[in-house]
């Protein structure tokens, strides 16, 4: 877990286990999950999008 989520959680087992147990997807998202997102944002693929505000947490707000 990143340095964030361990503040988050306690740094402890049965505080990931209390996030997780939240999160739709069944798991804690990955850094290199959140990095994917911004190289695509920053890639000629995505272009054309413009103003939008890109949630990327595994369903958690939906």
């Amino acid at each position: 877990a990143t340095p964030m989520m361990q503040r988050f959680t306690g740094g402890t087992l049965e505080g990931e286990n209390r996030v997780i147990a939240q999160e739709p997807v069944g798991r804690m998202g990955k850094p290199e999950e959140i990095a994917a997102t911004v190289v695509w944002l920053c890639s000629d693929t995505a272009a054309f999008v413009v103003g939008h505000a890109m949630v990327v947490d595994g369903g958690q707000t939906v």
